[in-house]
């Protein structure tokens, strides 16, 4: 029996393979899936806030009963072996639990609703071998932090083109740690948000020129957005964690997405998990940088109380590259947005 997977399936394939996505060894099974919806934990009470599951059709739902394992194939090629384990059916709250909303309106609410509610459970034994070829590798990345002699790595999630509030960010992990790295999500993302080219463009750019000679390295992650705020930052802390890093910066609303969560609910969330919990990575939990024109400098709340500032907007920054102007240098670097702006229609998803 086979069953055709999509992009972001594959995907998800791939990280556990790797183990980008340890401790899973498989899609998650309902008591596993249960547990984390309701306690942000695996059933062995190992911290994890996001459900990874195989949704199917209601025919190879059915089909499945008594089988004991699943072809998965991707392009009509077989690219996996599931190893039937549970079948089962999520309930429409569940999507609650999970984003904290139903709004149809919410991107990660909207492509989860647009998935069979019908989920296999099981073990995954990746067949084909070249599904792997140039993936973010954990054993690659943590024998490349040790060759460098790197102690402490402090991880950067972001899913934009490099703006003065995350340099901002990363420059204060470098005072923290022995090295920085970026790794921009490039998998799937909503409509309008940036480019994998415009934020690799961005960010090489930034790099060559400013982080010339730092203890600094940049990689792409290959994994949707799911927009789920608070919960999706403790996932991308525990991928960071599995990468080799020491340390994850989680600032201001952390894969948030419109007003669906508060400025600094993520913060809250790490403190309540890390009370009772051990991530095995540290969380640099901090504030939302911004421009002040009277220390003429970025700054944040804990070192400025000034009230004459400038935002870090970047709705302002997406409204000047679709204009195909050049943001103000208060927000970010020229040479930066110079680079964006050379991809003219390639800047953004469609």
């Amino acid at each position: 029996m086979t069953y055709e997977v999509n992009e972001e399936t594959l995907q998800d394939i791939i990280n556990i393979e790797t183990k980008l996505f340890y401790p899973l060894t498989g899609f998650m099974d309902s008591k596993d899936y249960n547990s984390v919806i309701n306690e942000m934990q695996l059933s062995t009470k190992e911290v994890w806030t996001i459900p990874i599951t195989l949704d199917v059709n209601k025919e190879t739902f059915t089909n499945a009963i008594n089988k004991e394992v699943l072809t998965l194939t991707f392009k009509n090629k077989p690219i996996a072996t599931l190893f039937i384990e549970d079948l089962f059916k999520i309930k429409e709250q569940d999507i609650k639990k999970i984003f904290q909303t139903d709004d149809i309106n919410h991107p990660g609410v909207k492509k989860e609703k647009s998935r069979f509610p019908f989920r296999i459970g099981g073990k995954i034994e990746v067949i084909d071998k070249e599904i792997l070829k140039n993936s973010l590798m954990p054993k690659d990345t943590k024998k490349l932090f040790k060759q460098k002699g790197w102690n402490t790595i402090v991880g950067f999630q972001t899913r934009n083109v490099i703006h003065k509030a995350h340099e901002y960010l990363q420059r204060v992990g470098l005072e923290f740690c022995d090295a920085l790295f970026i790794n921009p999500l490039v998998g799937w993302k909503k409509s309008g948000d940036f480019s994998e080219q415009a934020v690799e463009k961005g960010y090489k750019k930034m790099i060559e020129i400013y982080y010339e000679n730092l203890n600094v390295h940049f990689q792409t992650l290959k994994t949707q957005m799911r927009y789920a705020g608070p919960k999706e930052a403790i996932f991308h802390a525990i991928i960071r964690r599995n990468l080799g890093c020491t340390h994850f910066i989680i600032g201001r609303d952390h894969a948030g997405v419109g007003n669906y969560y508060g400025k600094y609910e993520a913060h809250s969330l790490a403190r309540k998990i890390l009370k009772t919990n051990s991530l095995g990575i540290e969380l640099l939990l901090l504030k939302e940088p911004y421009y002040c024109n009277i220390c003429k400098q970025m700054v944040s709340e804990n070192c400025c109380a000034h009230k004459d500032i400038i935002r870090i907007s970047g709705t302002k920054i997406r409204k000047k590259f679709l204009n195909n102007e050049t943001p103000s240098s208060i927000f970010m670097r020229e040479e930066v947005s110079k680079e964006i702006l050379n991809l003219k229609e390639e800047m953004f998803i469609k």
